[in-house]
């Protein structure tokens, strides 16, 4: 795993962790599969995350490992989230959450957050920004938890772990993290804006004639 880590290269003049790269493009991959509602999303997320955790592993960054691990950890549960689902409706269904699921998933991140930095400053040896590094692991774990619930949510909070994490990638020398910020800027866009249309017109389809209201 090391030596895999370790490998790099120049382009324009930065050097590129192929982990790195590896990782990302498989995420790539992962992202455009979640925006067409694949199930493959998860498999594929499992496998980015993997080659990650080996691009991050000497980095001193928990919360990018951490933010990985839970990825990894996720992936398996979503997959069989969307499975289930899929076999009961034919399709993944998208819904927007309501307010109640808004206002908790923000209350248990922000307080899970709270509770993993509080976690890095009694033990500085485990990161060299506590709270950065909580706000990327625990926004990570809400990320994928609303994925699997197929909210359309997911996408606004994965931009808001990414706003931090690929900075701070960058700034510790996973330049591949950051370069790729763009794309999945606008994959995530595109995403989102399918998963949108698709909620709404369920939300508003006319109920069929005899149904239960």
């Amino acid at each position: 795993m090391s030596s895999f880590a370790e490998l790099t290269f120049t382009a324009f003049g930065e050097q590129v962790k192929v982990a790195d790269m590896v990782g990302n493009l498989i995420g790539l991959t992962g992202l455009v599969l979640g925006w067409r509602r694949s199930v493959l999303t998860w498999p594929v997320q499992l496998l980015a995350g993997a080659v990650l955790i080996t691009a991050f592993w000497n980095s001193q960054m928990p919360g990018l490992i951490g933010k990985q691990a839970i990825v990894v950890v996720a992936s398996v549960w979503g997959w069989t989230q969307w499975q289930r689902g899929r076999r009961d409706t034919g399709e993944v269904e998208v819904r927007f959450a309501n307010w109640t699921e808004r206002a908790v998933l923000v209350a248990a991140t922000a307080a899970g957050t709270a509770a993993v930095a509080a976690l890095f400053h009694a033990n500085p040896q485990l990161s060299w920004n506590p709270l950065l590094d909580a706000y990327i692991f625990v926004g990570t774990l809400a990320a994928m938890y609303a994925q699997a619930r197929g909210w359309v949510e997911f996408w606004f909070a994965w931009i808001a772990v990414d706003l931090i994490s690929v900075p701070y990638s960058y700034a510790h020398g996973y330049v591949f993290s950051a370069l790729t910020f763009t794309v999945y800027f606008v994959l995530v866009v595109a995403g989102l804006a399918s998963w949108w249309t698709k909620a709404r017109a369920a939300r508003t389809a006319p109920i069929p004639t005899g149904a239960a209201a």
